[in-house]
């Protein structure tokens, strides 16, 4: 039986940075793909340059990106992989070897989170487990706005080696991804009935809880200094979630306020103003 084909597939979108380690992991794999979400940086030819084929396609949705992956895929497998993760030699052989045996159409990878450059061991970083490989046949489809999810059947197989997650890497970055996807679950928040008026009150309680889960709960700040500031980052976001909440659940809505306090304006310069044009 010979050993079936896989392809690597990257979603990226100005990642001229940390693309180009993740790309030498990956020599491996019969081919790679990276889904380009209209970067502004060298990304492309970046991608190029490694022998990649780039498919270029923007959309706010993550499991939009990964069904575009899917179809371009032309292998019997898919390997989903972040830009900012490392295939360690060891997953890559584990990986072949479930290929060249082909007893499983899924495959589960434990990842080790490198967050302000040391191993986090606690904080529930720990149990970060992701599906990641599978045989194209077998994966349906994504699902989910936030958090994306796999549709699939098929035997699922965990494997022993871990996938390195280097995130986080500095304050900067934390904040920018704050931004792009604090909105998105605010968005989801705000227009579910489940959600009751936010109150400052409840922006205080979820920031605290999310830390005191992060932090001692699941004993993050085992992990140091670098644990404690994640966890406080952590409920940092909790707290930008709900005040985005409260601001998409004001009436009037501040857009609107902005366009009254515009037109009056207008409306000045109409009357008290006229005699001022030259």
């Amino acid at each position: 039986m010979s050993r079936a084909k896989i392809t690597a597939v990257i979603i990226a979108k100005n990642e001229e940075k940390m693309l180009p380690a993740c790309l030498e992991t990956l020599t491996w794999c019969d081919e790679i793909l990276v889904i380009d979400g209209a970067s502004s940086d060298q990304t492309v030819p970046i991608a190029e340059k490694y022998g990649a084929r780039v498919i270029g396609f923007d959309h706010p949705s993550f499991a939009k990106k990964r069904e575009k992956g899917l179809e371009g895929v032309n292998t019997d497998y898919l390997f989903y992989v972040d830009a900012d993760e490392r295939v360690t030699p060891a997953l890559a052989k584990e990986i072949l070897v479930h290929l060249e045996n082909q007893d499983c159409q899924v495959m589960e990878i434990n990842r080790e989170n490198i967050c302000y450059g040391r191993k986090f061991n606690y904080g529930n970083w720990q149990n970060d487990q992701v599906l990641r490989v599978f045989q194209k046949e077998s994966l349906k489809g994504w699902q989910g706005e936030i958090h994306e999810s796999p549709i699939y059947s098929g035997h699922l197989c965990q494997l022993n080696h871990q996938l390195i997650h280097l995130t986080h890497r500095s304050t900067q970055e934390n904040l920018i991804k704050s931004a792009n996807w604090t909105i998105k679950e605010a968005s989801l928040l705000a227009t579910s009935k489940k959600t009751k008026k936010v109150s400052f009150l409840t922006i205080l309680r979820k920031g605290f809880m999310e830390f005191y889960r992060r932090a001692f709960k699941y004993q993050g700040r085992k992990d140091g200094m670098a644990g404690l500031i994640e966890a406080l980052i952590q409920g940092i976001n909790r707290m930008l979630v709900y005040i985005q909440v409260w601001e998409l659940q004001e009436k009037p809505s501040l857009e609107d306020r902005y366009h009254k306090e515009e037109m009056q304006i207008k409306k000045l310069w109409k009357t008290e103003g006229a005699s001022l044009k030259l």
